[in-house]
């Protein structure tokens, strides 16, 4: 999965252009006084970076059915991490993961191959729709997983320089590859992410950034069967909390409701968009909210296409 061309180049280059919000400025989505954690802190898209690339995957989306309506012609498949204009099957992109453990020099936040098995099972069935969704064209094949004791990167903080350092020394593979990291995160938080179009722009920095307590078994309880994992996955693949755009915009996916705010816990039947005739009850199961792991179980339909646009397109 590479860069297409110029134009995406020219794309990212802009978005670089655009202020983020960073992780501190993101409060209102992580506030909750009955939380011990900060669910994520992957920023949230400026307005005009969401339109840029809604923009783009609406182009696609036209293509993409434009070319359903007639076969493929001889020696040109569509699909499958090449930028295709049609989307890729079910369970055809494989996704190779380089899995980085940071623990401190008493080797507290260490993790054992049957932890980070499980951690890469629990992707898998997301993913394929294992858990309860839709399935997905990703899955996730773990390449190989390295220790580094270091005391700055185990209390890793979100756009610190520790998380710049820890990146450039371990970081491996190309934009299609995932870096997944573990450590003891710094400001309460449970993970964070990169999207596919910061990529262009900072390559070192591509990767997901977790909790080591969160993975399956973990203490990190009601965050600790493995779905900050799979959350953050979800960011590196594309796709917006179920709550980025409140009740207005929502997270650009047609198939999950509007959301005015994080749910929390798993608070069945909220509806927190009601007053402004937006049908449907909140996405409170799907991954990409802020719910407890044991409520969390699926993606949808347009979430596993959107993912696969921003894919092909900037990996």
């Amino acid at each position: 999965m590479r860069i297409l061309n110029g134009l995406v180049i020219a794309l990212a280059t802009i978005l670089l252009s655009i202020p983020a919000f960073a992780q501190s400025e993101n409060g209102y989505s992580n506030a909750n006084g009955n939380a011990k954690f900060l669910r994520c802190g992957t920023r949230q898209p400026t307005e005009l970076e969401a339109l840029m690339v809604e923009e783009h995957i609406l182009k696609m989306l036209g293509k993409f059915k434009s070319n359903q309506k007639k076969p493929d012609k001889p020696g040109k498949p569509g699909g499958g991490g090449g930028g295709g204009d049609t989307p890729s099957p079910n369970g055809s992109v494989s996704i190779d993961v380089y899995f980085h453990v940071i623990t401190d020099t008493a080797g507290n936040g260490h993790l054992t191959a049957g932890d980070i098995n499980a951690q890469m099972a629990v992707l898998n069935a997301a993913y394929s729709g294992g858990s309860g969704g839709v399935d997905t064209p990703f899955r996730f094949n773990l390449v190989s997983t390295d220790y580094t004791a270091n005391n700055s990167w185990y209390n890793v903080g979100y756009g610190t320089a520790a998380e710049a350092s820890m990146k450039s020394a371990l970081r491996q593979g190309d934009a299609g590859d995932l870096n997944f990291y573990t450590a003891n995160l710094g400001g309460g938080l449970l993970g964070w992410a990169t999207f596919p179009t910061d990529y262009a722009s900072n390559p070192a920095n591509d990767g997901v950034v977790v909790l080591y307590s969160s993975l399956p078994g973990g203490s990190a309880a009601p965050y600790n069967e493995g779905d900050t994992g799979t959350h953050e996955v979800g960011h590196w693949l594309g796709l917006y909390h179920t709550f980025q755009g409140g009740c207005k915009d929502g997270d650009f996916v047609d198939d999950t409701p509007a959301e005015r705010s994080p749910a929390y816990g798993c608070p069945v039947g909220r509806d927190s968009c009601s007053t402004r005739r937006q049908p449907g009850l909140d996405p409170i199961y799907n991954f990409m909210d802020y719910t407890d792991d044991n409520c969390m179980f699926e993606f949808t339909a347009d979430q596993a296409l959107r993912a696969d646009i921003l894919t092909q397109t900037y990996r």
